[in-house]
């Protein structure tokens, strides 16, 4: 396992409010304990370290993209990351991007995929519009609740 990958799994431990998370295969182990003050990691044979993290704040993360008004002045509505991981516009490098601007979205139509722990999650629109701006480049890691798309809604 990768220490980036490891740094995303404590990451997620964090926001998703579990405690305690363990992976163990026949050369491998890691155990991710959370208290209030730190998450603590250690990997067979050699790593055992301790990293600090913010005081459990519990969050629901879902597949469905959280929607937020951007401003109370603005009527567009901003379209956020549901999870943390890598954003890909498109299903891949040789296929089109799921949307552009200017694009008409409905609810259920897909707006681009998130990548997390090798899973790829079609990240759909619960909404309906026109998008305005794309706020993310592919490729590029996305926090949980991280702003994706500028929305005009119909």
């Amino acid at each position: 396992m990768e220490f980036k990958e490891i740094q995303t799994l404590i990451k997620l431990v964090s926001d998703a409010g579990v405690d305690e998370v363990s992976i163990e295969k026949p050369d491998f182990k890691l155990c991710i304990k959370k208290n209030e003050k730190q998450v603590t990691y250690t990997s067979a044979p050699v790593i055992h370290t301790q990293a600090a993290v913010a005081p459990h704040q519990p969050s629901a993360v879902s597949s469905a993209p959280v929607v937020a008004p951007v401003e109370e002045k603005s009527n567009l509505i901003t379209v956020k990351a549901p999870m943390i991981g890598t954003f890909y516009r498109a299903a891949s490098p040789e296929k089109p991007p799921f949307i552009n601007v200017g694009d008409a979205i409905v609810p259920g139509k897909v707006l681009c995929i998130i990548e997390a722990m090798k899973l790829f999650n079609e990240i759909e629109s619960e909404i309906s519009g026109t998008i305005v701006k794309i706020l993310v480049e592919s490729g590029t890691p996305v926090e949980f609740d991280q702003p994706l798309f500028l929305v005009q809604p119909n």
